[in-house]
């Protein structure tokens, strides 16, 4: 890295410290700009990405999609381009020197509109790409992630200056070597905007019976063309997606609502309680009672740091 980009995440290391004293997800006064704290590394924490640019400014950090593993560092960023399922994990940090992120969330429609007033174009029918990538960070880029940051100090500046330096970015990120990921996802026409519809569908009724032909007549394509796409975007079947979601849900309910582990099997969409429990073991490691029992012991700040 050169010694501008090092000055430069210095400054933000400091920012974020300021507005992120303690473990866990800030908010922040710019919506859709969020601060993560970690003191030390600890197990995997499991969460849905909503399209998102991600940096880890201090420490590190790996995601799994699936079973394709992402690795990145203060040298790197990360993009979810729709919503994914992930398990993540914190692999530097310690008291001393915490694991600092940046995470700025953004919509098809923010895309849309930088696409309208740029040159970019692609041809529609170019072959979908997975739908989160990591890039390695460019001065440009870092430049505008600082003063979006900055802004925090003044607060009477972000109604009109956020808007500005989150579109600053998204465009830098359209300039890299993976814009190709964002422009797909708002492409008529294209397979990934054709996707990203079947996805919201499963996100928006996970706990109904998955219809794969209603998601084939969403997406406008044949049952064998759906399977095939969702796959090379997600990294998953459209089954697999919601099985994620429905266990992510699940497990939110768990730890905010005072259900038992019976109930929430069928608000999620699960028609057997024991089915339930097995394919809860088998994706966090522990049945449901004894998962919650862990996490409650660990604190808040372990159950997610997504």
């Amino acid at each position: 890295m050169s010694e501008l980009i090092v000055k430069q995440q210095k400054e933000l290391c400091e920012i974020i410290e300021r507005y992120a004293q303690k473990d866990g997800v800030h908010p922040t006064a710019i919506p859709s700009l969020f601060f993560i704290r970690v003191s030390k590394s600890a197990g995997q924490s499991h969460g849905v990405y909503k399209p998102s640019f991600c940096m880890v400014v201090q420490g590190a950090k790996e995601v799994w999609l699936a079973q394709e593993h992402f690795r990145y560092s203060p040298a790197d960023y990360l993009v979810a381009s729709v919503h994914l399922p992930v398990t993540s994990q914190v692999t530097e940090a310690t008291p001393e020197v915490p694991y600092l992120g940046f995470k700025l969330e953004f919509t098809s429609s923010q895309i849309l509109e930088l696409l309208h007033d740029t040159e970019f174009r692609m041809d529609p029918k170019q072959n979908p790409k997975r739908a989160m990538f990591v890039s390695q960070i460019e001065l440009s880029l870092l430049d505008s992630v600082i003063r979006l940051a900055r802004l925090l100090d003044s607060p009477k500046d972000i109604p009109v200056l956020a808007p500005l330096f989150t579109k600053e970015i998204l465009y830098r990120v359209l300039q890299g070597q993976n814009g190709i990921i964002l422009e797909q996802l708002v492409m008529e026409g294209s397979s990934t905007h054709q996707i990203t519809l079947a996805i919201e569908q499963v996100m928006n009724n996970y706990a109904s019976p998955l219809r794969i032909e209603e998601l084939a007549e969403i997406a406008n394509m044949s049952i064998s063309s759906l399977h095939r796409h969702f796959k090379e975007i997600t990294a998953m079947s459209p089954l697999q997606f919601q099985k994620q979601i429905r266990l992510q849900e699940a497990r939110r309910l768990l730890l905010t609502e005072s259900v038992d582990a019976s109930e929430v099997a069928y608000r999620v969409g699960y028609e057997s309680a024991s089915q339930f429990s097995r394919e809860y073991s088998r994706m966090y490691g522990y049945p449901p009672k004894a998962d919650m029992k862990r996490l409650k012991e660990q604190g808040p700040e372990q159950v997610s740091n997504v």
